[in-house]
């Protein structure tokens, strides 16, 4: 490399690796991280070797298990640092140690053990040596430089590359002093910090803290390569867009290699560096939570690459350009249900914007599909419900909201219930607060759930073939009306349940135009459905893709499904109708003429398959209805609204969509059935 030259080439994309630390016996940990960093495509590990772990009890069997199970995998680049606390200045390990020397000597035991398995070693870049070495800066210096530039000659006598450890702040100064005290002499590559906008406040950007460090390294005609070990940001506000931009900007950063920090959010039960939470920010860096559910820049980089990553246009964050832009908002806008609501209003030629944290698996096929069809009319928000700040922002030019955004599931719920709350209770009141701020606040429309009347076992079911029929011969008639006593089930259903709560009172209370809908079973085109949620596309897509079905309970659970044009046309009604309307709750579904049962509709599947599909029978989940039928009467009445499509019709236009959006034949059954259908709707109408 060129360094008089004073750039890399700017066409070349830095090499790029991941920051992951392993604490003494999380062999489960190193597990997901390689699996993790092979869907990514990555092969570049940087991780810490700790002097004062290894001479703990276990300490050096540990590292003779990891490095060896982490280089099969993976190139990796050891950091060594911590000194034991019984050698070190203090009693601690960020303590530099009595001996210099003892640093190298480490480095020289390490590299006799296991150094055939790497080819650099990092060396520790900030013991605190400024207060503990000795009475002046320049004599901690002087100790510093006589540890780390010891241990470098040593490491390239035993036939090790060496990186001078980041500098953390970015300091072109320190670097100055490396040269001066002759260690530089023993780098191969020096390494830099940077985390913008989370300890890096006052930043200058890369470009800039990267040429004043070329500067010095020109002085003295240094050959090195540059390096950023360690880069990230902190989603600890729910910012993953934010993520994603500063991760893109480091991939154009002019240096031979970038290490992204880290792989996972460091578990909340243990204590950083510094303490036990005494730096919230810290426990944030990773590219999936505790749990192992990504983040939007891991799920992004694992389906796209890096080359596309970069090319993602659509995955922004609109700036509104002018006060007077008013635009209809649609958090979770990206969704099934949101995209074709958006895809309504922008065919009627509104303006749009989508809020949407990209967090389901899928919804960004849906926003690139809006994006490429409809262009500048649809402005896109990538942010979080939970970020009270970003809400304030996109609702102050809204003129109609429609609240989507939600964790839907209930068996996430039972698995992660705090962060069930937070998005669906907490995100409700940032949405409501966000509407109340305004000086003349917009109506809202929110999707509750027929959760929020628990699991019906006050009621007698009737089996009857294949399905469940209520004993009830009014509510076998009608459905479930909202004079239904609210009975809350599940983390989801009480989550749930409380936003429907609050949006009513908060019409109330503040006079603010909303309406809730109390949601049944909705399908329809863009639907990207799982077993959890969206359990008509999930069957429609499992048959499509010869995959077996399992059904939790014994499959003659009864619902009433709506398909989504219907419903569209119910949001733009209730919006219509808001100031008759506001603070009621109404039960939004198929009704009892567009029942059905899981194995009815699997019946109906298998039609379109052209065979029988494999199915497998668990335990009922909690929380899982026998039956549920919504009683749309009130919503009728109030605006004159039903359902156009039958199940029949419905199904049909949902599996050619599934066909049609896979590049595969659609099944000629199909399209007798739409004929026949449209045959239905036409009579219906003239009569």
């Amino acid at each position: 490399m060129d360094i008089n030259n004073n750039a890399a080439d700017q066409t070349r994309r830095p090499a790029i690796g991941i920051v992951e630390w392993f604490r003494p016996g999380e062999k489960e940990h190193v597990e997901q991280v390689l699996a993790d960093l092979k869907e990514l495509g990555v092969t570049e590990l940087r991780t810490g070797v700790s002097w004062a772990d290894y001479y703990t009890e276990g300490g050096k069997a540990w590292y003779e298990w990891l490095i060896p199970t982490l280089a099969k995998e993976v190139n990796i680049l050891p950091c060594f640092l911590y000194t034991p606390p019984s050698i070190g200045v203090r009693a601690k390990t960020s303590s530099p140690p009595k001996n210099p020397k003892a640093y190298a000597d480490f480095l020289d035991v390490f590299i006799t053990d296991l150094g055939e398995h790497f080819e650099w070693v990092e060396l520790w870049n900030e013991p605190n040596n400024r207060t503990e070495y000795d009475f002046t800066l320049d004599y901690g210096w002087y100790k510093f430089a006589e540890m780390v530039g010891g241990a470098a000659y040593w490491a390239k006598q035993r036939g090790k590359k060496t990186l001078l450890g980041g500098m953390s702040p970015i300091d072109p100064n320190w670097l100055d002093v490396m040269f001066q005290r002759g260690v530089m002499q023993y780098i191969d590559a020096i390494g830099i910090h940077g985390f913008p906008d989370v300890f890096d406040q006052l930043w200058d950007g890369w470009n800039e803290n990267i040429e004043a460090v070329r500067e010095v390294m020109n002085r003295y005609n240094c050959k090195a390569e540059l390096w950023i070990t360690e880069a990230g940001f902190s989603t600890w506000q729910f910012d993953e867009y934010k993520q994603l931009k500063e991760f893109k900007k480091v991939l154009k950063t002019n240096v031979d290699r970038v290490y992204w920090y880290g792989a996972r959010d460091l578990d909340l039960s243990l204590p950083t560096v510094g303490g036990f939470h005494v730096d919230e920010r810290e426990y944030y860096f990773g590219l999936k939570h505790t749990d192992g559910t990504p983040k939007l820049l891991y799920r992004l980089w694992a389906k796209h690459g890096l080359e596309e990553l970069e090319e993602l246009s659509y995955v922004n964050r609109a700036i509104t350009k002018s006060a007077t832009e008013r635009y209809t908002l649609i958090t979770g806008g990206a969704g099934f249900v949101g995209t074709n609501l958006a895809k309504r209003l922008l065919d009627e030629g509104k303006r749009v914007m989508v809020f949407d944290s990209l967090s389901r698996n899928g919804v960004e096929r849906n926003l690139e599909w809006l994006h490429e069809t409809y262009g500048d009319r649809l402005q896109v928000h990538v942010g979080d419900i939970r970020d009270a700040q970003s809400v304030q922002k996109v609702m102050q030019n809204a003129e109609a909201v429609f609240h989507f955004a939600a964790q839907v599931a209930v068996t996430t719920s039972l698995d992660l219930p705090v962060n069930d709350f937070e998005v669906n209770a907490r995100g409700i009141i940032n949405v409501l607060e966000a509407i109340r701020a305004q000086d003349n606040p917009p109506p809202l429309v929110f999707t509750s759930t027929n959760k929020v009347y628990g699991g019906l076992e006050d009621l007698r079911f009737v089996e009857n073939g294949s399905r469940y029929n209520p004993s009830d011969e009014h509510i076998k008639a009608h459905g479930i009306s909202e004079k239904r006593p609210l009975d809350f089930h599940s983390p989801y259903g009480c989550s749930k349940g409380a936003a429907d709560q609050y949006v009513i009172d908060y019409a109330r209370t503040y006079n603010m135009p909303a309406v809730v809908f109390r949601m049944s079973c909705i399908y329809g085109p863009h639907q990207y459905g799982n077993e959890d949620q969206g359990w008509v596309a999930h069957f429609a897509i499992r048959a499509i893709e010869d995959k077996p079905i399992s059904i939790y309970g014994d499959g003659k659970q009864v619902r009433d499904i709506l398909f989504v044009e219907d419903l569209v046309d119910a949001f733009l009604l209730a919006q219509e109708h808001m100031p008759r309307i506001s603070g009621q709750a109404f039960n939004i579904g198929g009704g009892v003429e567009n029942t059905v049962s899981l194995l009815e509709l699997l019946k109906v599947m298998s039609r379109y398959k052209g065979q029988e599909i494999p199915l497998s029978f668990g335990n009922w989940r909690p929380g899982d209805q026998h039956y549920y039928v919504s009683d749309i009467r009130k919503f009728r009445k109030a605006t004159g609204w039903y359902p156009k499509h039958s199940v029949q019709e419905g199904v049909a236009k949902l599996y050619q969509w599934l066909c049609e959006n896979r590049g595969l034949e659609v099944p000629m059954v199909l399209n007798t059935i739409t004929q026949q259908e449209e045959e239905r709707v036409k009579k219906v109408a003239v009569a």
